[in-house]
C-alpha cells in the first residue's frame, strides 16, 4: 500500500484553494472549494444521522455536472462505496446494477428518474435529485427531516479553510468505488477500486502531467467511466483546478463550442472523437489536389503544417498543453498525420480494473504506435518468451490493480492469478527502451461515441433471443454497431412454408427485431444496420465464433 493519505489529497486542495472556483456546470452557475466542502459536510452529516456506515454502496446517475461530482467525493470522503452508473443504460440495467452493488442511497437526474422504477430496486432507502438534492422517493417517512437537519447543522456551523478536516480517516486499502463494466445480468462486473488504486492514479497524473491550481478542464467523457472518473475529476480537483462540467451529448459541434469557451489545459479524449474531427475539418483539406501537391515541396509543407497545427490548436480552446488520448486504438492514419504536424497528443493505456491507467508517456516522446510506458506504480509484462518481438498477454501488477469483481470469484480468478497479477486480455511487445506497443485485444471491445464501453456478446445475447434469429455476430461500424444475422431457417420455414419469397419478407421481420433490440439498448449501443449471413459462422473447436474472419460489407 501507498504511504500517502488519499483522503489528505483531498482536504489539502481545499483548504489551499478555498476561494477558488472547483465546479461550473457548462453556461451555469459555479462552486468555489470552499462551498463544495460545504455541501460535502451536510452530506456527512446526513449519512451518520441516517446510519450509511464505511462500506455501504451510494449509486450516482446523470450526465456529468458539478453535483454528480459533489456526491462522489462525499460518499468517498466518508468511507462509503460510490457506484457511479452509466446515464446510457436502459433502466432495467440501473435497476439490476443498484440491486446487485446494494446500494442503499441513490442520486438520479430527473430525467432518468422518471424512466426507472423504485418498486424494482426494494432496498434503497431514499432515491435524491441530482438537480436540487431533494428526496424523490424514501423508504423512511424520517428521512427527509433528517436531511434538513443537517443542512441546518452545517449551514449554522463556523466553516473556514484553516484547519479544514473530514472527521473520518480512511485506510488505503478501504474499497472507495465499484465501477460496473456492463449493466446487464450475466454481463455486469462490478470492479472493485480502492482507495490505493484511485491514489495511485492521482499520484502518477500529478507528477506526469502536471497542472497548477485554477487551471481550467473540460469533462465531457462520462464520469462513471473510471479513465474520466480519475483524469477529468479527481486529479484536477486535488490539484485545485477548475473543472467544467460539460452536461451534454459531446458532438463536434458542441465540443468545439465547449473548447473556445474554457480553453482547458488539458484535454482527455476517446480515439472516435478525434477521428471524427480529422474527420471532418483535416481529411477534406488534405484531399484537395493543391494541399497535397504543397505537401510535395518542403518549405511549403512545412509552413502548410504549422498552419494546419496552430489551426487545431486554437480549435480545442488554443490553452491545452497536451491532448491525452485513451480507452482504444487510434486510427493509424490519424495518428500518422497529427504526429507529422507535431500536434501535441499522446497515446495512453489502461483499463477499468487498473482505475484506469497503465501506461503513458508525454507527448513528445512517445513513439508512433506506442501506448507510453507502465506507470511507476505497477509492473508489467508480456506472456511470451520474447516480448520484444513475438506478441503476448499483457500482465499487471501493482498498486492500483482491482480488489476484483463484485460478488464474482469466478470472474476475479479468471484475470487475478495467485501471484496478483493481471491478466488483460490485450496482446502486446514492449520495445528495448520500454514502451508497450497494443497489437490486439482479446476481448472484442468496441467504443461508443462518447467512450462507452459496448460488448458484443451483451447485444448478440439479445439480437440471438428474437425471433428468426440462429446466431449473430455485432461488429463495430465508423462509430456505430453493425449485426451480421445467420437466420433460423427452420422457423423461417415454418411461418413462410418455403423460402423462395423469404428474402423480402425476412428483412422485413430482421428491421422490426432491429427495433426491438434498440428499444431496449442504451442510444450508443443500438444497432444501425443488420445484414444477413448466407452460411453459418465458421467457429473454434469450442463454438465460439471466429471474429476476425467477419468484416462488415462497405457503406454505400
Amino acid at each position: 500500500m501507498l504511504k500517502e493519505d488519499f483522503l489528505a489529497l483531498f482536504e489539502d486542495s481545499i483548504r489551499r484553494n478555498w476561494n477558488r472556483t472547483a465546479f461550473s456546470d457548462y453556461q451555469s452557475g459555479d462552486y468555489s472549494y470552499g462551498e463544495t466542502a460545504k455541501i460535502i459536510l451536510v452530506f456527512h452529516e446526513f449519512f451518520k444521522r441516517s446510519g450509511i456506515k464505511p462500506g455501504d454502496k451510494i449509486a450516482v446517475c446523470g450526465r456529468n455536472c458539478s453535483r454528480w461530482a459533489t456526491v462522489f467525493l462525499a460518499a468517498v470522503t466518508h468511507g462509503a462505496v460510490a457506484v457511479p452508473i452509466l446515464s446510457d443504460f436502459h433502466p432495467d440495467d440501473i435497476h439490476h446494477i443498484v440491486n446487485h452493488s446494494e446500494s442503499r442511497l441513490f442520486f438520479v437526474s430527473r430525467e432518468i428518474c422518471d424512466k426507472i422504477d423504485e418498486e424494482k430496486m426494494p432496498d434503497l432507502e431514499g432515491v435524491f435529485s441530482l438537480e436540487d438534492f431533494n428526496l424523490f422517493c424514501h423508504r423512511d417517512k424520517s428521512l427527509r427531516s433528517v436531511f434538513k437537519k443537517a443542512r441546518e447543522k452545517v449551514e449554522e456551523s463556523s466553516l473556514a479553510a484553516e484547519g479544514f478536516r473530514f472527521s473520518r480517516r480512511l485506510e488505503n486499502s478501504d474499497l472507495a468505488a465499484l465501477i460496473y463494466t456492463s449493466g446487464t445480468t450475466g454481463f455486469s462486473k462490478g470492479v472493485m477500486l480502492n482507495c490505493n488504486s484511485l491514489l495511485a492514479n492521482i499520484l502518477y497524473a500529478r507528477s506526469a502531467m502536471k497542472l497548477d491550481p485554477g487551471d481550467r478542464m473540460l469533462s465531457f467523457l462520462p464520469l462513471a467511466h473510471s479513465y474520466a472518473c480519475a483524469f477529468d475529476f479527481l486529479f484536477p480537483f486535488t490539484s485545485g483546478c477548475h473543472i467544467t462540467f460539460l452536461g451534454k451529448v459531446p458532438s463536434p459541434k458542441i465540443l468545439l463550442e465547449a473548447f473556445a469557451a474554457v480553453r482547458p489545459r488539458l484535454v482527455f479524449f476517446v480515439p472516435l472523437i478525434m477521428e471524427k474531427l480529422y474527420k471532418k475539418r483535416i481529411g477534406p483539406l488534405l484531399k484537395k489536389p493543391a494541399v497535397r501537391f504543397l505537401f510535395r515541396l518542403p518549405r511549403l509543407s512545412d509552413l502548410l503544417k504549422k498552419k494546419i497545427r496552430e489551426s487545431l490548436t486554437e480549435a480545442f480552446g488554443g490553452n491545452f498543453k497536451e491532448i491525452v488520448i485513451g480507452g482504444a486504438a487510434l486510427n493509424r492514419e490519424v495518428e500518422e498525420f497529427l504526429k507529422s504536424i507535431r500536434f501535441p497528443f499522446s497515446v495512453g493505456y489502461g483499463m477499468t480494473e487498473c482505475g484506469p491507467l497503465i501506461s503513458y508517456a508525454p507527448w513528445d516522446v512517445n513513439p508512433p504506435g506506442a501506448v507510453g510506458k507502465p506507470i511507476g506504480y505497477l509492473e508489467l509484462r508480456i506472456d511470451s518468451a520474447d516480448p520484444h518481438r513475438d506478441a503476448g498477454e499483457i500482465m499487471v501488477r501493482g498498486e492500483n490493480v482491482m480488489l476484483g469483481y463484485y460478488k464474482n470469484e469466478e470472474a476475479t480468478g479468471e484475470v487475478l492469478d495467485n501471484d496478483g497479477w493481471l491478466h488483460t486480455g490485450d496482446l502486446g511487445l514492449v520495445d528495448e527502451e520500454g514502451f508497450v506497443y497494443i497489437k490486439g485485444r482479446r476481448k472484442d471491445l468496441i467504443l461508443g461515441p462518447s467512450g462507452q464501453n459496448i460488448y458484443p456478446e451483451e447485444v448478440e445475447s439479445k439480437l440471438n433471443a428474437l425471433p428468426f434469429v440462429q446466431e449473430s455476430l455485432v461488429l463495430a461500424d465508423e462509430g456505430a454497431v453493425t449485426a451480421l444475422i445467420y437466420p433460423d431457417w427452420e422457423a423461417v420455414d415454418a411461418e413462410r412454408g418455403s423460402r423462395g419469397d423469404s428474402e423480402e419478407w425476412l428483412a422485413g421481420r430482421m428491421e422490426e427485431n432491429r427495433l426491438e433490440i434498440n428499444s431496449k439498448l442504451p442510444g450508443y449501443i443500438r444497432v444501425s444496420r443488420i445484414f444477413l449471413q448466407a452460411e453459418p459462422f465458421e467457429k473454434t473447436p469450442t463454438q465460439k465464433i471466429k471474429r476476425y474472419l467477419y468484416r462488415l460489407p462497405p457503406r454505400p
